[in-house]
């Protein structure tokens, strides 16, 4: 259809992909659904899928084919824009435009396949981002953005605590910095930096006791979004 110009407007459908992660067993893991229909049948790839009409709202499309295909709902997530994926040839049904959410959560239910998905499953994103590991699309690159922008945000944000539930100890704080960027943080020194950034924690008044020692105090996690100075991973 040529617009008022005299060009031929391309067709192009619009899909929305979900990336999203939690800490889980001592490890950053990501939900991914075992595709059920063509093109990759059986093949594993992020939930996600077409806008099912002009008028849906980018949104609200996301938040449907997550309940959908892996029986998630967007309400129990903290979610955000990635970025949208548009090489031609991304899909081989025909030009595809996807934008992909970004969600971060503490404690993933038991996933349950629906719709296009024929399983839903949380894997480890390093057994995922393997060379030889096969993934659907171009998705394999869209889980290591997502990576990427999680360990990155950790640094000059309070999302850490995104993977955390309602109350935390500074220990369980510090265990998602380590399990997400990989790498292990002194505590006397992670501690000082978390405790100087003021509305990071909010102390609950409690303790806690989990290992030999003194007890622990507990936080929730308060209104600051930025840190300030930021945190950075050694690598």
């Amino acid at each position: 259809m040529p617009d008022d110009e005299g060009w031929t407007l391309p067709e192009v459908a619009v899909a929305v992909d979900l990336a999203v992660l939690t800490v889980h067993d001592g490890a950053l893991q990501i939900m991914l659904v075992k595709r059920g229909i063509p093109p990759y049948e059986g093949m594993l790839a992020l939930p996600g899928g077409f806008l099912a009409s002009t008028e849906e709202d980018l949104d609200v499309a996301a938040a449907r084919e997550l309940q959908e295909e892996t029986g998630l709902h967007a309400k129990d997530l903290h979610l955000e824009q990635l970025r949208t994926y548009g090489t031609p040839g991304r899909d081989p049904r025909r030009r595809v435009i996807t934008v992909c959410y970004l969600g971060f959560s503490p404690n993933l239910p038991e996933p349950a396949a629906g719709g296009d998905a024929s399983e839903a499953v949380l894997m480890p994103v390093d057994k995922v981002l393997r060379p030889r590991a096969a993934v659907a699309f171009d998705h394999k690159k869209i889980i290591a953005d997502a990576v990427e922008r999680a360990r990155s945000k950790l640094e000059y944000t309070t999302l850490a605590a995104a993977f955390c539930g309602p109350e935390f100890t500074v220990t369980d704080l510090r265990e998602v910095y380590e399990i997400v960027w990989g790498e292990t943080l002194d505590p006397r020194n992670f501690h000082r930096k978390i405790m100087s950034v003021p509305g990071f924690l909010v102390p609950t008044g409690e303790r806690v006791s989990r290992q030999a020692g003194r007890p622990a105090a507990v936080f929730r996690r308060g209104p600051a979004t930025i840190l300030h100075p930021a945190m950075l991973r050694s690598s």
